[in-house]
């Protein structure tokens, strides 16, 4: 037992013996104190006993026959002791009453300890088989947190080099066409890296810190391309304290610069950030770039499908619009 719960028992005990003196007969008798103390530590050690040893017959081994057998000389045995002790101070223990002028028979008195000890065993059982079970249920919630808290780092894990894969793309194709937007494509891309290496270890961030790397993201994704970006970005929030996982929407704007159209000023990509009431909003709208037809596909949206069940179970909503033309995705979460 660890220390707190070594002293919960004590305590429990304490109480129990002090209710049960203070209700019995002949009370302020000190030799009945004596005995009543002794006879309250022999139900102790029969409640302990069975607790840690015969209870284990019947939880863990299930060597029933043999825990029986062991009950049944342990509880004969503790009898015994106490109806031998009883007839020794026959006086003081086997007398009862208002004026002690009734008088326990050997039998009686037997049949009564025998009672007495069961039911400590069978306490000290049903307490072991209850801590057994709470245990386990422990155990159970334990090693599935872990096993979420490594699939969300696996699924994390994923995140970087898929960014870093497609933005590596993107810089090779500027240093190719001898962009002057290289430099600063790349100097932006260190400044993604440092925020998704270094400050999104927690498991929740800064709603702030989590935008200002949207940003960074947009801005990298508008070096890259040679004409006009046409985007609206649309950002609403009562508190930018709030913590939120992070790395949450990359997939959303991956997807959204990837296969959508950025260059159409009649039909620009909007991307919407919404927090109010502790429930954030993001929805990402794009035409649909039907000359870009990736064959390879990609984890993003999965991953992020994934991460939002083990983080947010229960607390978001993922809706998705796709037609021939335009693509629209749409997530409600509650932080």
């Amino acid at each position: 037992m660890k220390r707190s719960h070594v002293i919960y028992h004590i305590l429990v005990w304490l109480v129990l013996a002090a209710l049960l003196l203070l209700t019995s007969e002949n009370k302020t008798s000190i030799p009945h104190i004596t005995f009543y103390t002794l006879f309250t530590l022999s139900n102790i050690t029969i409640f302990y006993t069975s607790y840690f040893f015969i209870s284990s017959y019947f939880i863990g081994n299930k060597r029933y026959l043999t825990g029986l057998i062991i009950a049944f000389v342990f509880t004969l045995t503790i009898a015994l002791i106490k109806l031998a002790i009883a007839v020794y101070n026959s006086d003081i223990l086997m007398r009862y009453g208002d004026n002690l002028e009734k008088t326990f028979t050997k039998g009686e008195y037997f049949s009564s300890a025998i009672i007495i000890t069961l039911f400590f065993m069978f306490l000290g059982y049903g307490f072991r088989l209850a801590s057994n079970s709470y245990q386990m249920e422990q155990a159970r919630k334990t090693l599935e947190t872990e096993k979420l808290n490594a699939e969300l780092a696996f699924l994390k894990s994923q995140i970087n080099p898929h960014f870093l894969f497609n933005s590596l793309n993107n810089i090779y194709s500027l240093a190719y066409q001898k962009s002057d937007k290289a430099p600063e494509a790349i100097l932006k891309l260190s400044e993604i890296m440092r925020y998704m290496l270094y400050e999104s270890n927690d498991d929740k961030v800064s709603l702030e810190d989590e935008i200002n790397y949207l940003e960074n993201y947009i801005d990298l994704q508008k070096l890259r391309v040679k004409e006009q970006v046409y985007l609206e970005l649309t950002i609403h929030v009562d508190n930018y304290q709030h913590r939120i996982m992070p790395l949450l929407v990359i997939s959303f704007l991956e997807n959204v610069f990837k296969h959508g159209v950025a260059t159409d000023k009649e039909h620009p990509i909007r991307i919407t950030v919404e927090v109010q009431n502790n429930r954030l909003h993001f929805r990402a709208q794009n035409k649909k770039n039907k000359l870009n037809k990736d064959k390879t596909g990609g984890i993003g949206l999965t991953n992020l499908k994934r991460r939002l069940e083990l983080g947010y179970p229960d607390k978001h909503t993922f809706i998705v619009q796709d037609n021939e033309d335009y693509y629209s995705s749409e997530l409600f979460v509650y932080l």
